[in-house]
């Protein structure tokens, strides 16, 4: 089972983002597993980048909007993420 993780980079983010870091990171993960568990069951051959996009959408949308609309994970890490559930299928 993928158990992907968010980590944010401390140096990009202002003092106030900085002081939610931990909390932020804990609910994108949440987002990013539920995420890849629902592709993954429901995966039906589609190609990596089709997997990428619906990582992505399925995480933003588990978010709240505004934590959503801000959210821009490293899309080559999002896509090994894809490229597992490709592989282990």
């Amino acid at each position: 089972m993928l158990e992907p993780q968010v980590t944010l980079d401390p140096a990009a983010l202002n003092p106030v983002e900085e002081k939610l870091r931990v909390p932020l990171e804990d609910q994108l993960t949440s987002a990013l597993r539920a995420a890849t568990d629902e592709v993954t069951a429901e995966y039906a051959g589609e190609p990596v980048d089709a997997v990428t996009a619906m990582l992505l959408e399925r995480t933003r949308a588990a978010l709240h909007p505004d934590i959503a609309a801000g959210f821009e994970p490293n899309l080559d890490e999002l896509r090994q993420v894809a490229e597992e559930i490709v592989r282990a299928a």
